[in-house]
């Protein structure tokens, strides 16, 4: 079995796919469709962009590991119960691509046994490129390379606190996320994918988010674990490969945040 890095040359490829399938229709007039078979309450925007950049991905995936598994957001799941699959999401923050904000990213990520191994969130109209581990993350831009680390912050007031949105929360969850935002120092909505590449950068110290898809999560966790951080559920257990995220860049706020969360 290939180690974890040696995946990371291809997640650089399938990021080049998606930026050429996306890019041209940034900040251009696009038609835009409400996905009629959403479970998400309120609007639930697809576009051509979103559809051609994963496409795009999976000729890619099929091509160079046929054996492996696929789930994506646009086409759902192929090869299913393989050892090896293959999570991507041509653009997760599709609502901040329609508004014109370059907050939105293409991720992509690779399980083994259901284990996060190896992920990339790539931001290709800011030129930015945040992949790694659970060993070490790193992030590209202007042809360099350097290593992520999240910062010190052992207690809540001094935490930065991000969300993409209030709507993301049943009424209960909205309760609790309220609780942990009354003992940070700020909060902020908005950011979609692109928080957790601020947290392994170090400006984000906590994010929870509800309602989460396998494909949302899967391929930051290597990131955020392997800038120093940590990603579980509301209930601190092992991380879920969906529903409610709790990301962490010091591991010592867990108990804390844990406890506002509870539902």
């Amino acid at each position: 079995m290939q180690s974890a890095e040696n995946y990371l040359p291809f997640l650089a490829e399938l990021a080049d796919a998606a930026a050429e399938a996306v890019l041209k229709h940034f900040r251009v007039p696009i038609e835009v469709r409400h996905k009629e078979t959403t479970e998400k309450a309120g609007f639930d925007p697809v576009t051509e962009a979103d559809r051609e950049a994963e496409t795009a991905m999976r000729r890619l995936i099929r091509a160079r590991f046929p054996e492996h598994g696929i789930l994506g957001e646009e086409f759902g799941s192929e090869g299913e119960g393989r050892s090896h699959q293959w999570v991507i999401d041509p653009i997760d923050g599709t609502k901040a691509f329609i508004c014109g904000l370059p907050l939105w990213g293409s991720l992509a990520g690779l399980t083994v046994e259901g284990r996060p191994v190896c992920g990339m969130l790539s931001q290709p109209y800011l030129g930015e490129r945040f992949f790694g581990t659970p060993q070490a993350a790193f992030l590209e831009r202007g042809g360099r390379r350097e290593r992520l680390k999240a910062r010190p912050c052992p207690a809540l007031d001094a935490a930065m606190l991000a969300a993409t949105s209030p709507d993301m929360f049943s009424p209960a969850e909205g309760e609790a996320f309220r609780r942990l935002g009354s003992k940070v120092r700020l909060t902020r909505f908005g950011y979609d994918c692109y928080a957790y590449g601020m947290l392994a950068m170090g400006f984000v110290d906590i994010i929870a988010e509800a309602g989460m898809n396998a494909y949302d999560i899967v391929p930051l966790i290597p990131i955020v674990e392997g800038a120093g951080g940590l990603v579980c559920g509301w209930d601190g257990s092992e991380p879920a490969l969906g529903g409610r995220i709790l990301a962490l860049g010091d591991r010592r706020l867990k108990e804390a945040a844990v406890a506002c969360l509870q539902v």
